[in-house]
């Protein structure tokens, strides 16, 4: 519950606060003022999440951080192609309708989620019958391109498509359909393609930009990042009180506090900024604001989320049980796997008794 919260309320609450604060000073047209801002309104926690497992920082707050940013960006994204029109001045404020808005974004993301979850059972069930990583690989890229074409093509969010296959096939797929060798296998291969593609993303940066609009436009790219800090603690506040209300495990102040210092910005802002069409007025300025806020929070806040867990006392607050349960699959299979190979039963018996060492660990 708490990340649906904060993935759709949070990124409204974050869309009226930049926009609000770049129309209100006088920086940007509203229209541009809120198309930057839905450019911003999508977290892109990855580092952060990266650190808590290092650190072993409670499993609460690395799911909440986690989830949002999954379904956010495809929120943004749906957000971002609403706005454009009125930002490009082809819709006037007087006629745009918040109602039809909210009618299109609820059929945008109500097809997208369908499709993807229908192709998200399917391909898990496919990968039930063979037991071939490379092949249980390439089924996870074809269908994650796929869904987004069949999304599009249907009237709906290919982004939020993908990313309902995404959890389907994380969640569901993954269990029912592969052992634990081929999870790790697609595993690195996603993870190491989206590395690719943000390197990618932030090295268009150096190529669109120079460092001379930073220096020239610093006075509205600091409003934008007073406006991003103060919208995102008061969804935090907001969202996660709302949420202790309806569940037994509560998001503490200081989890609060790390939620609103670890919402860092990164590739999907980017990304955005960089399709701002060229006919967009202020576009320069638009494009300078975002990426002046990306690079703020990926290296002032991403460079002190550790010390600030550090000082609330978050450090090694994990709960071993989630870890433990993926030894116990990676056990199971060894141990089918001894008994399938005989000649190297010794090896695969010295494994699982490390494993099981390290189980015992975890819980001492």
């Amino acid at each position: 519950m708490p990340f649906g919260l904060y993935a759709v309320f949070g990124v409204l609450i974050s869309i009226v606060g930049i926009g609000g604060a770049l129309y209100g000073f006088d920086v940007l047209p509203l229209g541009v003022a809120l198309l930057v801002a839905v450019a911003l309104a999508a977290t892109d926690p990855i580092s952060v999440i990266a650190l808590f497992k290092e650190l072993g920082v409670g499993r609460q707050i690395s799911t909440v951080l986690e989830g949002e940013s999954l379904l956010n960006d495809g929120v943004a994204v749906v957000a971002f192609s609403l706005l454009l029109d009125l930002a490009m001045g082809v819709q006037s404020i007087a006629d745009f309708s918040l109602s039809q808005a909210a009618i299109d974004f609820l059929r945008f993301t109500t097809i997208g989620v369908a499709v993807g979850c229908a192709m998200g059972f399917a391909i898990s069930v496919i990968t039930q019958r063979f037991d071939i990583p490379l092949i249980e690989q390439s089924l996870t890229l074809v269908s994650a391109y796929g869904s987004y074409l069949v999304a599009e093509e249907l009237g709906g969010s290919g982004v939020i498509s993908t990313v309902a296959l995404a959890l389907i096939l994380g969640n569901y797929g993954s269990r029912i359909g592969m052992n634990p060798h081929t999870r790790s296998v697609v595993t690195e291969f996603w993870e190491l393609l989206a590395f690719v593609i943000t390197s990618i993303v932030f090295l268009l940066i150096g190529d669109q930009t120079n460092l001379g609009i930073f220096i020239d436009y610093f006075p509205p790219i600091l409003i934008a990042i007073g406006a991003l800090l103060l919208s995102r603690l008061i969804g935090v506040i907001l969202l996660s009180n709302l949420s202790n209300l309806f569940q037994t495990e509560k998001i503490t102040w200081q989890e609060m506090v790390v939620l609103w210092w670890g919402g860092l910005r990164g590739a999907v802002a980017i990304a955005l900024a960089l399709s701002f069409p060229t006919q967009l007025p202020d576009r320069e300025l638009a494009a300078a604001i975002v990426y002046g806020v990306v690079i703020f929070t990926l290296l002032v806040q991403g460079l002190t989320v550790k010390p600030l867990i550090n000082l609330l006392k978050l450090v090694g607050t994990s709960d071993p049980t989630t870890e433990n349960n993926n030894i116990d699959e990676w056990i199971d299979f060894l141990k089918k796997e001894a008994q399938n190979r005989a000649l190297d039963q010794q090896k695969y018996l010295e494994i699982i008794a490390s494993l099981e060492e390290q189980r015992n660990r975890n819980y001492e």
